[in-house]
């Protein structure tokens, strides 16, 4: 065994060696797995292993057709077969609310040529003459769906990672991954250690235990799986092919030919969890005890779907453990509070996803970014607020509504509140309705009493109407946004501002009192964050950034030391903010303060500490509105009261609560970005029109990398987009995110955000296109159905910004 590696990676299933095969493949061959027992003995030998290519965000549909092609290659490159089947996949609706989702996914498959279309019940009863197609509303079709064999995929990567010189020892268990003060690891196991640059938990169903090993604790929680394989059917054995499997996730159970029957698979609302308190050690080729009278509400759906299913007796049951996130998608990336471990955790559906996985570990590992933004993978979007109890609440709720529809702007209730702010009762008593952000309970909108919920579906939803007013009063009048959940940080020191610009894209503001706006560049030169800088004293710097992203940005301020005797720290807890916004926000606000805010004292990007109410707070002369408005951040111990005086003072100017959904539509109107929709690593800087803002006369993270991007004409464009007010009100329906766009039957781009412009009576979409411009008229695919749109030259809002400066 070697005593020296470029990486460890810990733990043989089939993600484990799909990392190590594709370092190995990027050109990393002194690279070492390690696993504890023999290849595959976790939750990968059991799994039905299916394969698909069609899912809900666009990257993760990239990586899954990436890992469905890579099969046969790895078979043809290794000469180990991998067991593929690809007879296609059925995809049925048999509800309004499917139809739209599966409309909208081939509209995608159209946008990025990928092979899933609709085809008629006739044609899907040839394909599947076993299946009963009564009440089904439309069918997909995927011709390259399918499955393949576990072990075979498995044995594969491992070929592929040792022809390229990686090494793989099978009954090695690791006992201890030690952090050295350069940065590298220490590896210890039974057989001796190894000095690496890089540990990658790949542990499957003991992810938990080795990330423990460094001090480090992961939201996961295993469950039970079940699925059942039937005896010989006389119909599938006199076929002379192969049947498509069918995703029928109405009746919540999947169906695909396994042998000469069928395999029939479940995910029960009578949930069970497994090894709540560690994995055991000892467990590997071992199963549960058969409870299919947990699934029988399932086993029945797919009865009366395909009756062969009743008529067949059962061969064989698997039920097996599975290890979820929260949110059912895998812990992915390096921890950012250690140096150079990485993690791949969580993943359900690892035979969809393996390669494109393996191949986005290798470059972030290698590289230092992937190719795509992965931010919904990334494990930075949990932080130690995701407690063993809301992980578990979590998965009871992921597990029992796998194949429930995640609509545009749901928030599930389970696990909340995980955490709140002095005002939540006061918002709640209001009847704020909440939604949940980096952990914390924020107000999404305000019903008319306490104890609202709303509902959910891809078309306008009963919080439509509340929205706009809420929009229509901050317009006219003023609203009060909670805006706390936004991430703030303070850089204390002689060396702030030198560090600061070392870190950030712009020049850092000279005087006292000045704000300035700045991007953070990624590895490849695209945009990491946005930022507002703030200098409040000649050695203090306020930042402001997304909070959601906060774990995920501290990655990159690592990677600039501090000065000695400056700090840099989060004061997101700390600190809590609102804004206040609108015509009659100065009016509101002045009559609280004897700092005047006149525009000649108080100009647009500039700050102020100022007491309000008696609340000394920093005031930001700043709003993401687009409006006349202040940001006001004071001590978490005051919010309360700030909250209280100015909620009161509201009472006479027409002013009360606004939530995140109508900031959402304020900020559209506007044609203002937001973090992981129009500002991501994926996008370079003239692309969304922070290129001026991005100083190539100084020195910067990144700035290598910004410089190449910057001499190339942008690839596409952020745009904005009104749609034809015929087409919305037929379908009831706003862009949301996602849809594609078309001009003349080709696809060239893809909105990022939507909403209904309440103030300017616009449905509106920011998105990126390429080939098109001001004034071109497209089409927008809204539930998957073309919806004529126009390119817009400027915000439909105060494109001049005359309101901000008022």
């Amino acid at each position: 065994m070697p005593t020296t590696a470029r990486a460890v990676v810990i733990g043989g299933g089939v993600i484990g060696c799909s990392i190590l095969y594709h370092l190995a493949k990027l050109g990393w061959s002194d690279v070492v797995l390690l696993e504890r027992d023999e290849l595959t003995s976790g939750s990968t030998w059991h799994a039905a292993a299916n394969i698909h290519g069609l899912h809900d965000s666009t990257n993760i549909s990239r990586i899954q057709h990436y890992t469905m092609n890579l099969y046969k290659e790895l078979e043809q490159e290794t000469g180990q077969g991998c067991g593929v089947f690809q007879p296609g996949s059925l995809y049925l609706a048999q509800t309004e609310a499917r139809e739209h989702q599966l409309r909208l996914q081939a509209a995608k498959a159209k946008l990025y040529g990928m092979n899933f279309h609709e085809i008629s019940i006739a044609e899907a009863r040839d394909l599947h003459p076993l299946v009963n197609f009564d009440g089904i509303r439309c069918v997909m079709y995927e011709p390259d769906g399918g499955n393949v064999d576990p072990s075979g995929v498995t044995q594969a990567y491992a070929a592929g990672a040792r022809q390229r010189g990686a090494q793989i020892h099978r009954f090695t268990p690791v006992t201890g991954t030690v952090a050295q003060p350069d940065g590298s690891w220490i590896v210890q196991t039974p057989r001796g250690d190894i000095h690496t640059k890089w540990v990658v938990n790949a542990a499957g169903l003991w992810a938990r235990e080795v990330a423990a090993l460094a001090g480090l604790q992961l939201p996961l929680q295993p469950t039970e799986h079940q699925y059942f394989v039937t005896e010989t059917i006389p119909e599938i054995a006199a076929m002379d092919r192969r049947l498509p499997s069918v995703s029928d996730r109405d009746g919540e159970y999947y169906l695909r030919q396994e042998g000469k029957g069928l395999l029939v698979g479940a995910y029960e609302r009578d949930m069970r969890f497994w090894a709540e308190d560690g994995t055991p050690l000892d467990f590997a080729h071992d199963l549960f005890p058969d409870d299919l009278d947990r699934i029988e509400e399932n086993m029945m759906n797919a009865i009366e779907r395909v009756p062969a299913v009743g008529e067949a007796g059962i061969k064989r049951v698997i039920n097996g453990p599975m290890i979820w996130s929260p949110d059912a998608n895998v812990l992915f990336g390096p921890v950012p509070e250690l140096d150079n471990y990485f993690c791949c955790n969580g993943i359900i559906p690892g035979f969809s996803q393996s390669g494109g996985m393996g191949l986005l570990a290798a470059q972030w590992i290698i590289e230092g970014e992937t190719q795509y933004d992965m931010f919904g993978w990334d494990m930075a979007r949990f932080d130690t607020w995701a407690t063993k109890t809301f992980t578990k609440a979590r998965v009871a709720d992921q597990y029992a509504h796998r194949f429930a529809i995640h609509f545009p702007n749901e928030e599930r209730s389970a696990g909340r509140p995980a955490r709140t702010r002095p005002v939540y009762d006061m918002q709640r008593d209001r009847g704020a309705v909440f939604g949940l952000n980096a952990g914390w309970e924020h107000p999404l909108w305000f019903a008319d009493m306490p104890g609202a919920t709303e509902t959910n579906g891809f078309t306008r939803q009963n919080w439509w109407d509340p929205v706009g007013a809420e929009c229509r009063m901050l317009r006219d009048k003023a609203g009060i946004i909670d805006i706390s959940n936004f991430a703030k940080y303070i850089c204390r020191g002689p060396g702030a501002e030198d560090w600061l610009n070392a870190v950030f894209a712009n020049t850092m503001p000279r005087a006292v009192g000045r704000s300035c706006l700045t991007p953070l560049i990624s590895k490849r030169g695209g945009i990491a964050g946005d930022f507002t800088v703030t200098r409040t004293a000649d050695d203090t710097f306020w930042i402001i950034g997304s909070g959601m992203a906060e774990r995920y940005h501290k990655r990159f301020f690592k990677q600039v030391p501090l000065p000695d005797g400056t700090t840099f720290e989060s004061q997101t807890e700390a600190i809590c903010g609102f804004n206040v916004a609108g015509p009659a926000a100065r009016d509101l606000l002045q009559s609280l303060t004897n700092t005047s805010l006149a525009t000649a004292d108080f100009r647009f990007m500039r700050s102020q500490t100022i007491t309000l109410a008696g609340v000394e707070m920093l005031a930001l002369r700043v709003s993401f509105t687009g409006d006349l408005g202040w940001e006001l951040h004071c001590k978490t111990a005051d919010q309360a009261a700030l909250y209280s005086a100015l909620l009161n003072a509201g009472k006479a100017h027409g002013a009360g609560p606004v939530g995140s959904r109508a900031l959402m539509s304020l900020r559209i109107e506007k044609g203002y970005g937001s973090w992981s929709r129009e500002y991501s690593p994926e996008y370079w800087p003239q692309e969304v029109g922070l290129d001026r803002l991005c100083k190539l006369d100084k020195d910067f993270l990144n700035k290598e990398a910004a410089v190449k991007v910057l001499r190339n004409p942008a690839r596409e464009r952020l745009v904005i987009l009104e749609l034809d007010a015929d087409n919305v009100n037929r379908s009831n329906a706003d862009a949301t995110g996602g849809e594609p766009i078309f001009k003349d039957g080709k696809g060239i781009g893809r909105v990022t955000s939507g909403t209904y412009g309440y103030t300017v009576d616009q449905s509106l979409a920011l998105g990126f296109v390429k080939d098109a411009g001001p004034g071109d008229v497209v089409e927008v695919m809204v539930l998957g159905q073309p919806h004529k749109a126009t390119i817009l030259a400027a915000p439909p809002f105060d494109p001049e910004g005359r309101r901000l400066r008022a």
